[in-house]
């Protein structure tokens, strides 16, 4: 009788190991966004707004990230009583302030060009991949952090990188159980930390108007301490003037 309950056992757990398995990558993209709201509703996503705080050195930063489906963003940082405006982006033109001087500088042709590839991913880079043109695999099965999750390659148009063109490459951890993502990795390719793997991970999913958002992340690099970020409002298609985007003019 041991022997036969240990056999059972054994074909029990082959099996659970082999659905997990056989799922294929559009069967995960599908449930992902199944459990987060369902294709219909994220497609009818308009815009969004995000309140945050990221703890930097233990400094309590408000943020602000605002994402429109008509390409307008902004990252907008409050700062010792002064609002910092980052990655905006009007349409046309993308810009930032100076952490310094506070001036309104504009992004090069080789920044702006690559931003503007990230617009087809409003709301999710997985929506609509085929027609985008992207390319997905799954990896197999992997633990992460503690948690068995799917790992899937993204791959997207290529990015410009000092007149070269680079690959754009990502790697997305779901929840085996619930298919939730639950982290995010990618090659930094330029700047001091290039060749190091950024790493973003997701937690603490709640529902709004409908869908599913993590109000809990945690952004840097693989292998070293991350700057947490913590949502504490997230408004479905909000409606801001289009001046807070435009770059300012010197009077």
């Amino acid at each position: 009788m041991k022997l036969t309950k240990t056999l059972f056992f054994t074909l029990a757990l082959f099996l659970v190991c082999q659905l997990g398995v056989a799922q294929t990558v559009e069967e995960i993209i599908s449930n992902y966004f199944e459990n987060t709201g369902g294709i219909d509703n994220w497609n009818k996503l308009e815009g969004i707004k995000m309140s945050a705080s990221m703890n930097q050195g233990g400094m309590e930063i408000p943020l602000e990230i605002y994402q429109f489906k008509d390409g307008r963003q902004m990252q907008v940082v409050n700062f010792q009583g002064k609002k910092i405006k980052q990655g905006v982006y009007d349409g046309e033109r993308l810009w930032s302030h100076n952490f310094l001087t506070m001036e309104a500088e504009e992004s090069d042709a080789e920044a702006t060009a690559n931003f503007k590839l990230e617009l087809n991913d409003f709301p999710d880079s997985f929506l609509d991949y085929k027609n985008k043109g992207y390319l997905v695999e799954l990896l197999g099965t992997e633990t992460f952090d503690g948690t068995d999750t799917f790992k899937v390659k993204l791959v997207k148009e290529p990015l410009t990188i000092d007149g070269e063109k680079v690959d754009d490459i990502s790697f997305y951890y779901f929840d085996m159980e619930n298919f939730v993502l639950i982290a995010m990795q990618s090659e930094i390719t330029s700047g001091e930390a290039k060749g190091m793997i950024s790493e973003v991970t997701f937690s603490d999913y709640q529902e709004i108007g409908g869908l599913y958002f993590p109000f809990s992340m945690t952004q840097g690099v693989k292998d070293q301490p991350g700057v947490p970020i913590s949502m504490s409002e997230i408004v479905l298609n909000p409606k801001v003037d289009d001046l807070e985007f435009k770059f300012p003019v010197k009077q």
